[in-house]
């Protein structure tokens, strides 16, 4: 990793800086622009946290998006709307082995670390990347298998086991479990989610105030693609075949928020069956396999019978030849 570091930053940028304390600074060549933002890349927690106590002696905000790399328009969008708010930007990118399971995609998730610097630096909105290893976030390892863990982990219950937690038991542990390490070891002053995770989003929302952290939490909105299709890191697994009907998804929730909005259907039943419409008629003909729709209460996740007052979350996830996606929409309510 340290071999494909350098040649990143020595072919790409001509000023470049590698000290004990592992860190990395760099700018493009290209722009002269007095207020372009140098990235400095911070590999371990010491140096990046002598650069966050500067930042706080100065009384300088931090803004923090934490990633799994892969990076597209979506996370972009989140660094962008942290520059709007904050002093200054800090992105992570560590794949976290603790919200896969022994049988998913730890091993093919992409890992595109030079592909996400170059897309971080031309938003000129980040200051600072943490690129941590494992061993950093998991002294004690971390296997698969969570009855062979070793260490303190964080769950989040009532909020973790129903709708994505159904399918992925493990997952939220993991998140909950790396969100707090990253905010101990970041301490930003505002944190940035998409909505696209919704569940995650208010996962997270209910970690920080459980555990008191001083932090600002803020949802960006979900970033699609020209057909709807909610951007995502996996969409990249997508055979271009199965590309062409993969919005298939954002379509069936786009039919449950019309006859809620437009017809006044307020009922789980009502919404949810419009939906699955939609999932059924591809299925048909294509390799689509829908894996479950939710209409669930934005703050506590409780699966609703009715949209009520406070609004809901209508989510849901399917198969596309075995690549799974994830979308939702928001029904009367904010997350």
């Amino acid at each position: 990793m340290r071999k494909v570091l350098e040649k990143l930053v020595l072919s790409t940028f001509n000023a470049y800086a590698l000290t004990k304390q592992g860190v990395r600074s760099f700018s493009t060549s290209s722009v002269t622009m007095q207020d372009k933002k140098t990235i400095t890349i911070f590999k371990t927690i010491p140096s990046l946290r002598e650069w966050k106590q500067k930042l706080a002696r100065e009384g300088r905000t931090l803004g923090f998006v934490p990633t799994m790399g892969g990076l597209h328009e979506g996370h972009l969008s989140l660094a962008k709307q942290a520059a709007s708010i904050c002093d200054t930007v800090a992105v992570s990118i560590f794949v976290n082995p603790a919200q896969f399971a022994p049988h998913e995609d730890l091993d093919q998730y992409p890992r595109t670390l030079e592909k996400d610097l170059e897309l971080l630096e031309a938003t000129n909105s980040v200051d600072a990347v943490f690129f941590p290893t494992v061993k950093d976030i998991y002294p004690n390892g971390i296997p698969l298998d969570v009855e062979k863990q070793q260490g303190t982990f964080v769950e989040v219950k009532g909020r973790s086991h129903q709708m994505e937690g159904q399918t992925r038991p493990v997952f939220f542990r993991g998140v909950a479990t790396v969100v707090c390490k990253l905010f101990n070891i970041v301490q930003p002053t505002h944190t940035f989610f998409g909505q696209k995770d919704a569940q995650q989003c208010v996962v997270v929302r209910s970690l920080i105030t459980d555990l008191h952290f001083p932090i600002s939490f803020h949802v960006g909105e979900t970033i699609r693609e020209y057909d709807g299709l909610a951007m995502s890191s996996r969409n990249r697994y997508l055979a271009p075949e199965n590309r062409q009907f993969a919005n298939v998804l954002y379509r069936a929730l786009n039919k449950g928020k019309q006859v809620f909005e437009k017809d006044g259907i307020r009922d789980r039943k009502g919404i949810i069956a419009k939906a699955q419409e939609v999932v059924e008629a591809e299925s048909e003909t294509k390799d689509v396999k829908l894996d479950y729709f939710s209409l669930a209460h934005p703050r506590t996740l409780e699966e609703l019978e009715s949209v009520g007052e406070d609004g809901a979350i209508l989510s849901g996830a399917i198969y596309i030849a075995g690549t799974r996606l994830i979308d939702n929409l928001l029904l009367d309510c904010e997350l």
